[in-house]
């Protein structure tokens, strides 16, 4: 269900703006994505896991936030953080 140290690495130096970023809206954003996606495929198999369908509530709504903020400050970097990312289908 949780990412891989080398997986989150991976991410962090795909969306960072610039070297040692860890923190930017973009590379949180990324990582819960993925977060999201890992326990998405966790509840298909197990349907009756509330707990971890209650965290996964929390982490999209963290998600949400945060691509709120990206798109208030700045549009630009909102529109292409959800086009690398694939969200908005």
């Amino acid at each position: 269900m949780s990412i891989t140290a080398e997986r989150k690495q991976e991410l962090i130096k795909e969306y960072a703006t610039k070297p040692g970023d860890t923190g930017s809206p973009e590379v949180q954003v990324s990582i819960l994505t993925q977060r999201i996606l890992n326990l998405t495929d966790h509840l298909k198999t197990h349907k009756k896991d509330h707990h971890s369908r209650r965290g996964l509530l929390i982490m999209v709504g963290k998600r949400r936030r945060l691509l709120d903020y990206t798109k208030k400050k700045d549009q630009d970097r909102y529109q292409n953080l959800i086009k690398r990312l694939g969200l908005r289908r």
